[in-house]
């Protein structure tokens, strides 16, 4: 009696197992953020706006963006589409929910605007850096996006090159002064002593009578 009933059992069995459907793979998520800045290399006091899209395909679920920065930034501001965010001088965390990438509805956008605070000093390394989480990339790492330039230090005003003086234009050395007045003077004076006894002497030659 068992071997009657447990036959069709068996072969129903086998029968619902060859007409179950096969489960889908769920298709790849591949997606990664770009970050740009503009104006890249902002100056203390400058206002700057960063703007962070997720590009790819595919399905994230509780897509979470995070911005951080080396510089303070004064009067932040950020939008998120789709998401809300919260903001720091230094830190802009955006929940974006679940997202379907790859879709007609255009790529999720950040907007994230502060100002660069007066004080940072030159040669600081300011570096903005985004990175995205989601439940798919618990086994795959979070991308991240990343710029980065140094504050440059004070450019003195431009001068004028100095004059050129006569003498460094000629190339004939100035006199060095009231200095050199005397020893002028003297050395004419001593020219006209000699001068004067020579033709002294001459003079006298031709008054002496001949010798016999």
């Amino acid at each position: 009696m068992w071997e009657s009933v447990a036959t069709p059992v068996v072969g129903l069995m086998a029968a619902m197992a060859a007409t179950a459907p096969t489960p889908t793979p769920s298709p790849a998520v591949n997606f990664a953020p770009v970050l740009t800045s503009t104006p890249f290399g902002a100056l203390p006091g400058q206002r700057v706006t960063h703007t962070v899209t997720i590009s790819g395909t595919g399905a994230l679920t509780s897509t979470r963006v995070t911005f951080t920065t080396t510089a303070d930034l004064d009067d932040v501001t950020a939008r998120a589409e789709p998401g809300d965010c919260t903001t720091s001088p230094r830190t802009v965390v955006c929940d974006l929910g679940d997202l379907s990438l790859g879709t007609t509805a255009g790529a999720p956008r950040i907007t994230i605007s502060g100002r660069v605070r007066p004080g940072t000093p030159p040669g600081a390394v300011v570096r903005n850096r985004v990175t995205v989480t989601a439940v798919e990339s618990a086994t795959t790492g979070a991308p991240v996006a990343s710029n980065a330039y140094v504050l440059p230090g004070p450019t003195p005003p431009p001068t004028d090159p100095p004059l050129e003086s006569p003498a460094e234009a000629t190339g004939v050395p100035p006199p060095s002064g009231p200095a050199r007045v005397p020893a002028v003077v003297a050395l004419a004076v001593a020219v006209a002593a000699a001068v004067g006894a020579l033709l002294l002497v001459r003079r006298r030659r031709r008054q002496q009578p001949p010798t016999v």
